[in-house]
């Protein structure tokens, strides 16, 4: 079944040949400017290197371990350094290509590769159909040399093996970018739960016609988090969901800030970013703008500039940044007690300062009156002794 595809074992010590170079590459880290980092998941995309991780304690081989590593190749079956398989095709149209595969553990693995479908997952992140989901798009669209939709096949530690693959585009593929990967899976099989890790080689595949690149945000929120004691710090945060509802899958960098009363601001503009949303596809995030203090109204706003992420310039569009904004409030309780308190001593000096007027008057009057009184009887008093 796998009669055709190149089957490359480790060569001894000093030998030279296309396997050692192509496992060589396939094994070693890449370039720390260029390395993607290596994860091992159920579901996700991951840049091609390799995985290794602890398996289960084989019998008579505790320290047995699993790597699985996948590089896109070229024509001589070397790793080319692409990151990714990116294609740009006609509907109808069928492109060729290849990937190595490898064991970089220390035992025998059983290595089943085929494609799927990516999409975003809850986190926003680009992730993969579990395996057992049927793919519907690019992902059902790869055939391997044999004509199937997956190759099994053994390697042994240290062993690589180059596979071709063509992706059919069918005639009546919608236009824009279907994205999806190329898997190598092996299972660890546990006492109790069996392990699938998978390490996935993306697919870009652009379907050429009426391209629509567009992000939307479809919801935008914001609340303020601070101490309540302290007026000058704090930060505003950030709730919003972006949609793809266009045809091309984008990035974006976004630039947030808050400002206040007539449009003052309370903070600089702060930058961030989203990774890639994929057409028809929707995710949630949040940002936190720091530095801002309680100035009861407050203003935040984003702006979020799209942008095609690919190496290959051609693939470049332009696509127009979005704007949002949201009224939010923080109360500013230090100062609105100081104010309370002040205005209740302002109340209680001004109470105090008409009362003792008030007392002062009416001793005042008091005194006038004994005055009057005794003035009156020492009058009465002379006018009878006369």
């Amino acid at each position: 079944m796998l009669s055709s595809t190149p089957r490359r074992r480790f060569p001894a010590l000093g030998a030279a040949s296309i396997a050692t170079a192509a496992l060589a590459a396939l094994l070693l880290p890449a370039p720390a400017a260029s390395a993607a980092p290596a994860v091992s998941a159920p579901a996700g995309i991951v840049a091609p290197a390799a995985v290794s991780a602890p398996a289960l304690a084989a019998e008579g081989d505790p320290a047995a371990t699993v790597g699985v590593a996948t590089r896109p190749a070229d024509d001589g079956g070397r790793p080319d350094g692409r990151s990714r398989f990116t294609f740009a095709a006609d509907p109808g149209q069928t492109v060729t290509d290849r990937v190595l595969v490898g064991n970089t553990g220390s035992a025998r693995q059983d290595f089943t590769v085929y494609a799927t479908d990516a999409f975003n997952d809850a986190e926003g992140e680009l992730a993969l159909l579990p395996t057992d989901a049927v793919p519907t798009s690019v992902g059902s669209w790869v055939r391997f040399d044999d004509g199937g939709a997956r190759v099994q096949f053994s390697l042994e530690p240290q062993e690589v093996r180059l596979l071709t693959f063509t992706v059919a585009v069918p005639a009546d593929a919608t236009p824009g970018d279907h994205v999806g990967g190329v898997v190598a899976s092996v299972i660890e099989s546990g006492a109790q739960v069996n392990v699938d890790r998978r390490v996935a080689t993306s697919i870009f595949a652009r379907v050429s016609g009426d391209l629509q690149p567009q992000l939307s945000l479809t919801s935008y929120e914001a609340s303020y988090e601070g101490d309540w004691w302290n007026p000058f710090t704090g930060q505003v945060r950030l709730h919003y969901t972006v949609t793809n509802p266009g045809n091309v899958a984008l990035a974006a960098n976004l630039t947030s800030g808050v400002g206040t009363w007539f449009g003052v601001p309370v903070t600089g503009e702060q930058g961030g970013g989203i990774p890639m949303v994929l057409p028809g596809n929707t995710a949630t995030y949040d940002y936190a703008v720091g530095g801002v203090g309680q100035w009861l109204y407050l203003n935040p706003h984003t702006v979020l500039n799209p942008f095609v992420e690919s190496p290959d310039a051609s693939m470049q569009l332009v696509v127009a940044p979005i704007t949002r904004d949201a009224v939010t409030f923080a109360m500013p309780w230090t100062v609105l007690i100081l104010a309370l308190l002040a205005g209740a001593l302002v109340v209680i000096v001004r109470w105090r300062r008409r009362r003792d007027e008030t007392r002062a008057q009416e001793w005042m009057d008091f005194v006038a009156r004994n005055a009057a009184d005794d003035a009156a009887a020492l009058v009465g008093a002379r006018a009878d002794g006369s």
